[in-house]
């Protein structure tokens, strides 16, 4: 009778298990009659956000949705006809040179979370690493950080010259709205609309693009503040964040509530993203980083270690990971994913 007891309740939810049998034996321990309750609940409590990232296996969700992503971004660009072979051999070597996948990723976990279908939002998942890429691209040029290194790989102007590079560039940008147009189905037409103006807003002058001039413009300058970093990053890096994010859960049909999480999630983790590289910038190596290394302290370019030092910047992009995680505890285990890569985004080595 015990073991047929005790095997109906290891049968029941988890949290019922916690609540039955492990509070319990805890109290006892402390020789406590009963289990904890009002506000000395909450210290024992689990922290459902917690839990969901503990349970969540972060690694094997990447790289299922890295392959399912490189199987896309491989179908989704061809040669027509000889004339356009060159270009769209350059586009597809930027395009297809590896990469973590973070912003499809972002994307494909946002739209799940709300419901949604991947398929829907997988052209759009392209779209925004087909735009990723046009910024990769143009940020290699010699006219602006002038790199020769990218993911391991010769950058493609090195390759293909500055005049295909930036033609590839200019191309990339416009086949990632022609993609999403021509190819999301199954979602009203009005959410499309929506989510080729996020895009475009996360490209335009408040966003990648304004804040490439601002960036480049505050290079050796020696009176750029904090505010002045934090709004050069809020466009260049985590406008296209927010629009990954945004996008994902238009397409599972978000509320303006829902939208409003999204984007106060993906802010944060924008400018996370960014303390992150600007750390990495000055303690990895070239080959760690598959571009060349210590590039920022070259250019005098103002970065959070620059400002804040390294030990507080390490703990300001734990601090922003931290509020983007509470913007979606309503959603439970089903952010899991979108937690996950939070984490991931402060704590990855290139």
């Amino acid at each position: 009778r015990r073991g047929a007891r005790h095997s109906s309740l290891i049968r029941s939810s988890d949290m019922e298990v916690l609540r039955l049998l492990v509070l319990p034996a805890l109290c006892a321990a402390y020789g406590t009659a009963r289990a904890p309750s009002g506000r000395h609940a909450s210290r024992l409590a689990v922290d459902p956000a917690m839990a969901a990232t503990t349970a969540f296996d972060l690694k094997a969700y990447m790289e299922e949705k890295r392959v399912y992503t490189e199987e896309a971004l491989d179908a989704s660009l061809r040669s027509t006809c000889s004339q356009t072979d060159l270009i769209v051999e350059s586009m597809r070597y930027s395009l297809l040179a590896g990469g973590k996948r973070v912003r499809p990723m972002l994307c494909l976990a946002a739209t799940e979370m709300l419901g949604g279908d991947i398929s829907v939002a997988t052209p759009t998942a392209v779209s925004l690493e087909m735009i990723h890429t046009m910024s990769l691209i143009h940020d290699d040029l010699p006219a602006m950080d002038n790199d020769d290194f990218r993911r391991g790989k010769p950058t493609n102007h090195v390759l293909y010259g500055d005049d295909v590079a930036i033609l590839a560039g200019d191309a990339m940008l416009s086949t990632a709205f022609e993609y999403v147009a021509a190819n999301t189905k199954g979602v009203a037409a009005e959410r499309v609309v929506q989510v080729l103006r996020m895009l475009g807003e996360s490209v335009g002058p408040m966003g990648l693009a304004g804040g490439q001039v601002m960036d480049l413009k505050c290079e050796g300058q020696p009176d750029v503040g904090i505010d002045t970093l934090q709004w050069i990053h809020t466009y260049k890096t985590a406008a296209l964040l927010k629009a990954a994010v945004c996008c994902g859960a238009a397409l599972a049909g978000a509320s303006d509530e829902d939208l409003a999480r999204c984007e106060t999630y993906a802010n944060k983790i924008g400018l996370a993203f960014q303390v992150a590289d600007d750390i990495l910038d000055v303690t990895a190596s070239t080959e760690e980083l598959g571009k060349t290394a210590g590039k920022d302290l070259d250019a005098d370019k103002t970065t959070y270690p620059k400002l804040l030092g390294l030990d507080r910047s390490r703990e300001v992009a734990r601090e922003l990971v931290d509020e983007a995680k509470a913007a979606l505890e309503p959603y439970g285990e089903r952010a899991a994913p979108l937690l996950g890569l939070a984490d991931y985004i402060i704590s990855r080595s290139n």
